[in-house]
């Protein structure tokens, strides 16, 4: 049986990602979506997601490219001057790295973040970090801990088999995302070991933010038996803070598409979130050589 499950991330992020978050799971084929609990339309998202029972709702953890929970003068080895953090994940590993007290504030962030999802009432699906900042050995390890505490019981495991998308394109590789893939195998090893859920394979990482109708449904006609999960980033249009160059709207289209709608009504595959079906971490199951991330 193929079982997937497909996300949105940065749920809460604006009010155009919050209506594309409604609009794809109500007409079209989303499961599940990762809140930013301190993004601007936060509270937005949740209101939504209590409107929307079978929504599977996860902690899209953000240590890059927004605020924290906690008042910036707790986290001070964080964030910028205007209290927000870094956009670039080398800036923050060095910090983290170099100094003890920018350990303690990651870790007690995170708690706080996860305080903030379990305070909104909703059941805690999955748990990513945004720009896959999890793949930090020691954000990845802390999310595991404090996690547990807060009921985690699935994590995105960011590592792409390649050989399906090469069916799809054949251009897919990229120096930069491959770069991620040690880190990704050392997470898994960590996930496995701590009993936590991951879809075996996960798509959207090469093409993020460009994840159209033709790759979408793509991805769905060569999708192997198990558990896999699909990312976007759909949202009515642009917004502050929006990522240069995304296709946010095309996103929502592709998630809305009668083609891409068909092809989730096969009597072969099964839609849902993490909790619904998704097995516990294991080896990897395709070739070291046909993966990238």
């Amino acid at each position: 049986m193929k079982r997937l499950i497909i996300t949105a991330d940065d749920f809460g992020a604006a009010r155009e990602v919050n209506d594309a978050v409604e609009a794809a799971h109500r007409s079209g084929v989303l499961t599940a979506a990762s809140l930013m609990v301190a993004a601007p339309q936060a509270a937005d998202a949740i209101a939504r997601a209590r409107r929307l029972p079978s929504l599977r709702v996860g902690l899209h953890l953000t240590l890059l490219q927004g605020r924290p929970v906690l008042p910036p003068s707790a986290v001070p080895q964080l964030v910028n001057g205007a209290g927000v953090f870094p956009s670039n994940p080398a800036v923050l590993g060095t910090r983290l790295t170099a100094s003890r007290a920018a350990r303690r504030q990651l870790a007690a962030e995170i708690t706080a973040q996860f305080a903030a999802f379990s305070d909104s009432g909703l059941t805690l699906d999955h748990c990513n970090a945004h720009l896959h900042f999890h793949l930090h050995p020691l954000v990845g390890r802390l999310m595991v801990l404090i996690g547990s505490r807060f009921g985690l019981r699935a994590v995105r495991l960011p590592l792409e088999p390649a050989a399906v998308l090469r069916r799809l394109e054949r251009r897919t590789w990229s120096p930069s995302t491959a770069l991620t893939v040690p880190f990704a195998r050392a997470l898994r090893r960590r996930l496995a070991a701590a009993g936590l859920l991951v879809a075996e394979r996960t798509f959207g990482l090469r093409w993020s933010g460009q994840m159209t109708e033709a790759r979408l449904a793509g991805v769905i006609r060569q999708l192997p038996q198990g558990v896999s999960e699909i990312y976007l980033h759909p949202a009515t249009g642009t917004y502050p803070g929006a990522a240069r160059g995304y296709r946010y709207a095309e996103e929502l289209q592709a998630l809305l598409a009668p083609e891409v709608n068909a092809l989730c009504r096969d009597s072969a595959l099964r839609l849902g979130g993490f909790a619904d079906f998704a097995a516990p971490a294991a080896p990897a199951t395709f070739p070291r050589a046909a993966v990238s991330a």
